[in-house]
């Protein structure tokens, strides 16, 4: 175990857990861009369902005025 490489990424490997466990925001960023992300999300997916009825709506009112569309017309 007295192998350079070993010697080195045990000490490389110490001091990345010791910054993980000393740095007490980093977790709390993390979680932070969890919940930021969360609330985007749910923000997009209610605009598109809002949107998504309005033009279903929209969609019906023109059907309605327009008394279900006629038969295709033939050219003769």
């Amino acid at each position: 175990m007295n192998h350079p490489w070993i010697v080195y990424l045990t000490a490389w490997l110490s001091l990345r857990i010791h910054r993980a466990r000393t740095a007490p925001t980093r977790g709390a960023s993390a979680v932070e861009w969890v919940i930021i992300t969360a609330i985007i999300a749910g923000v997009a997916l209610g605009l598109a369902t809002l949107i998504r009825s309005l033009v279903e709506q929209q969609q019906e009112q023109i059907r309605s005025n327009f008394g279900g569309g006629g038969g295709g017309g033939g050219g003769g």
